[in-house]
């Protein structure tokens, strides 16, 4: 069986009008009671509830509900990834992305040997950088394409990389008599992380994404195709037609890999007549040789002629290490610091970026420890909090693969909260019906605003029934209750089955549990 999705579904406008008869607690209701009435509806009749409400205020819990049981998370997970390298780097750290020359610059600009750009596990170099050292999000990320609803950020996703090419010109190199390489040796690249498929490497340009917004014509014709970044590395085909208005249609990518290991891919499917644009995502399957390709283009777009023809498939890179000194740095790019990395993640819930992160870790605090892995280190952090791991599960970053219990979750949480970089975390998180995989979760109800806090979902279509069943749902995080009580809560629910209709995931299990912490924000005591 194919291995199930981390699914963040997205919702059309309409569906923000939707709301269930009992969006919050009636007066009268204690928070037991009103809880009772989410989980009695038919919906959950072969779910698994697990949940705890903790009061901040007087240590104790205010309502629990197999809290010690382990449940699938889904992307709850990335709060312990993204809360370990937050505490463990400090949310100043900045990543450096050098490119460094081998050889010798005459007066006349002629470098002759390799430019080599030595990837620092930065997931940035991208368009999401804005003037004053901040990052953009989206609340629907590009990574999650195939929605009305999908938006990349604003601006040239490749100006990082643009960036360093000025830098090389400005050190007055003209001609490159060498190679233009890419040094992916912090840590393996080529895996996919288990959500989206993008491939995880040490050098992320654009998320490892081209982004492609497909827009119906008229019926019949061929659709109108927009790619971006465009670059070399990847050309498209476009075998698209407009369907009929009213149908469902959908896009496929074809791919053909030529022998130099640049991509030829051909766009087949249909949208429907009168509707609007989508923008679908291309995963690059080898992100070294992506960002190689629109370095050396953006180095040509400068006026700096290259000699070389393509390196071979594999490099030692151990060789040039010793090239890797200050004088011979030609470009530099000094991210913005960690915390901004961090609300990218728990924001949007990107994928990449937080399974790339335990390996970040690793490369940071221990590279030359090839018996332990980011998991150990996350280990020794969680278990030096005296927190109890037994109650956690975790074999990737993103949530894939992972499973806590609601009582772990928040021993979790409540301990950060006492930790040094605890606002710039708390900062990070999706607030409840305004942003991130929250603005459209409860966007009504007095607890609007109120609730920071991580979603999470993991799904697997049922074919036996054809229909979705969503294995993981979750929410976890903290809120300020409407009497001043201040809460952390962890809810989970696993195994509800839902129609394959759009939206339907957050419709009838995102809204539900968004509804149980609403009830708690107007009732906990």
């Amino acid at each position: 069986m194919k291995r199930a999705s981390i699914v963040l579904t997205v919702i059309f406008a309409l569906s923000l009008q939707f709301a269930y008869a009992h969006q919050t607690a009636k007066p009268q209701q204690s928070l037991n009671e009103a809880i009772q009435t989410v989980i009695e509806r038919p919906e959950f009749r072969h779910a698994l509830f697990g949940i705890e409400f903790y009061s901040l205020d007087t240590g104790k819990p205010v309502y629990t509900l197999n809290a010690d049981k382990l449940f699938t998370p889904g992307s709850t997970t990335k709060l312990l990834t993204e809360g370990t390298a937050l505490e463990l780097l400090g949310a100043d750290y900045r990543f450096h992305t050098r490119i460094y020359r081998t050889g010798g610059v005459s007066p006349e600009g002629t470098l002759t040997g390799d430019l080599i750009l030595v990837a620092s596990g930065d997931p940035n170099l991208s368009g999401r950088i804005k003037s004053d050292g901040t990052m953009a999000f989206e609340n629907e990320d590009h990574s999650y394409a195939g929605s009305p609803d999908t938006r990349a950020v604003p601006g040239d996703p490749l100006m990082v990389i643009r960036e360093l090419a000025a830098q090389v010109a400005a050190k007055n190199i003209k001609n490159i008599k060498g190679r233009v390489l890419v040094d992916v040796s912090l840590f393996p690249e080529g895996e996919r992380e288990l959500g989206t498929g993008a491939v995880i490497s040490p050098i992320v340009v654009n998320d490892n994404l081209i982004d492609v917004m497909v827009t119906p014509a008229a019926e019949g014709a061929p659709m109108t195709v927009k790619i971006s970044p465009e670059t070399s590395y990847a050309t498209f085909v476009n075998k698209t037609v407009t369907g009929k208005a009213g149908e469902r249609g959908g896009i496929r990518f074809l791919t053909d890999t030529a022998a130099d290991g640049k991509h030829t891919i051909t766009i087949i499917g249909s949208l429907p007549a009168g509707s609007q644009g989508i923008l679908y995502s291309y995963k690059v399957p080898k992100p070294s040789l992506y960002a190689e390709t629109v370095l050396t283009e953006a180095l040509r777009e400068k006026g700096i002629t290259i000699d070389a023809s393509a390196p071979p498939e594999k490099l030692d890179f151990a060789k040039f290490a010793a090239s890797y000194i200050p004088e011979n740095i030609v470009a530099e790019h000094i991210s913005p610091p960690l915390r901004e990395e961090v609300k990218i993640t728990l924001k949007v819930s990107q994928n990449l970026h937080a399974s790339m992160t335990p390996l970040v870790v690793h490369s940071i605090i221990a590279p030359k420890d090839r018996m332990r892995t980011g998991f150990d280190i996350e280990r020794d952090f969680l278990q030096k909090a005296g927190l109890d791991t037994s109650g956690a599960q975790q074999g990737d970053g993103a949530g894939g693969d992972a499973h806590f219990s609601p009582e772990f979750m928040v021993s979790y949480l409540t301990y950060m909260t006492k930790q040094k970089d605890y606002q710039d975390f708390y900062n990070a998180l999706p607030i409840l019906g305004k942003d991130g995989t929250l603005f459209n979760i409860q966007p009504n109800s007095k607890a609007a605003g109120q609730v920071h806090a991580k979603t999470g979902t993991f799904s697997v279509f049922d074919p036996l029934n054809r229909r979705l069943l969503v294995t993981a749902k979750g929410l976890a995080g903290y809120m300020t209750t409407a009497k001043g009580q201040h809460l952390v809560f962890a809810i989970y629910v696993n195994n509800v089955s839902v129609s394959l209709a759009p939206d339907e995931t957050t419709k009838v299990v995102g809204q539900a549990l968004g509804e149980i912490a609403a009830m708690a924000y107007e009732t906990a005591q």
